[in-house]
């Protein structure tokens, strides 16, 4: 059996692997996700965004600040759903910190007026952590001809 603490660890650990999030917002009644580069930090307890202040997503996290983030490795099998509360910030500092490869598909350059940062407060979250695909099959395959039910690794509710 998992501790807590064992839990809040394998969250950050798999947020950290995959990378990538669909970032979901409410937008009117309506919810709408997008693709974001993640980076987790721990020791902050948050996940920071780079985004551009023209963006929908600052608009609606000022009008509904309560966000999830949904990361998938499908290939291994493994997902995390975190949910959180949002916050945009012009930190300029903190922008030149997170500057990495996948932003220059956005912006030239740090120093671009339009970069916000998008800080994500975790408040709880759930792992899936399977054995991987191939695995994953046989162990259907097995449970569907013995009617057993199928371990399929681990999964946990986590208050962050």
């Amino acid at each position: 059996m998992s501790t807590n603490e064992d839990d809040n660890s394998k969250v950050w650990d798999l947020a950290e692997k995959i990378g990538f999030c669909m970032l979901t917002t409410q937008s009117g009644t309506d919810l709408k996700a997008r693709p974001m580069s993640a980076y987790a930090e721990r020791i902050d307890n948050a996940f920071y965004f780079l985004t551009d202040v023209a963006s929908h997503k600052d608009d609606e996290v000022s009008r509904h600040p309560n966000v999830c983030l949904a990361f998938a490795d499908s290939k291994g099998q493994k997902y995390v759903s975190i949910s959180g509360t949002a916050e945009v910030q012009n930190d300029r500092e903190k922008i030149r910190d997170l500057w990495a490869t996948p932003a220059k598909a956005w912006w030239d350059s740090a120093d671009d007026p339009s970069i916000r940062i998008l800080k994500v407060t975790p408040s709880s979250a759930e792992y899936w952590d399977s054995p991987g695909t191939v695995l994953s099959y046989i162990k259907m395959a097995a449970a569907a001809v013995t009617s057993a039910r199928p371990e399929m690794g681990d999964n946990a509710k986590v208050q962050l």
